[in-house]
């Protein structure tokens, strides 16, 4: 967003968010490189999407490219984070500490982009006490305390779907704002709550869509 330029919300489509992250991850690459401008066209061959759909996202938020030059790399890229809201950092909770839950705690990439674990929470008596990462799994009597007390804004769920409705509603109630779900449930929160569902076996059956529907052409 430049300067003055608002966007209300209502106006931006969920495929334009959803390539807003790959507009970053390739920004930050031509900045690594040492690149300072690249026109539409140029990202285009890179991210294999049209320079038509590119100048048509940018614009969306009020274009960031001048006419004969293109886009200034480092200018883009922070403004798609503030877009994207990593100017400023999230402090998340995960609830369910088992493999998956740890392996997300110990992905060091997401404290780069300004998400900040800060507390983990299970319900097995057995896994509580433990650390991941140099935080301690506490109890799940613990979590709406923590939860306000250390400002968290969003949960992570990587729990069972027989466990994720309740544990939503106990998010709710102590002030959540965002939830990212791993549970194979859809969540019924409160309108202002955001739930981002990351269904992990879809991507996987999509893959092998794709596998089998190749084969079938050949």
């Amino acid at each position: 967003m430049t300067g003055d330029t608002v966007v209300e919300e209502k106006e931006i489509s969920q495929a334009v968010i959803g390539r807003l992250p790959r507009y970053l991850r390739y920004l930050g690459e031509l900045k690594d490189e040492g690149i300072e401008r690249v026109s539409s066209q140029e990202l285009s061959e890179i991210m294999q999407v049209t320079a038509s759909q590119i100048r048509q996202d940018l614009n969306t938020f009020g274009g960031f490219g001048q006419q004969g030059y293109g886009y200034n790399v480092n200018f883009l890229h922070e403004e798609i984070r503030k877009i994207l809201g990593l100017d400023k950092a999230h402090r998340l909770i995960l609830v369910g500490a088992g493999n998956l839950g740890q392996a997300l705690v110990n992905y060091t990439n997401f404290e780069r982009r300004g998400f900040l674990f800060c507390g983990v929470f299970d319900k097995d008596p057995k896994v509580c006490g433990k650390e991941i990462r140099g935080l301690l799994v506490r109890p799940m009597e613990e979590m709406d305390s923590f939860v306000r007390k250390n400002g968290i804004d969003i949960a992570v769920l990587a729990i069972p779907k027989s466990s994720a409705v309740e544990v939503a509603g106990q998010l709710a109630a102590c002030g959540i704002r965002g939830i990212w779900n791993f549970a194979h449930v859809d969540l019924k929160v409160p309108a202002h709550i955001q739930v981002e569902n990351v269904h992990l076996s879809d991507s996987l059956m999509k893959l092998s869509y794709n596998l089998s529907s190749a084969v079938y052409e050949g």
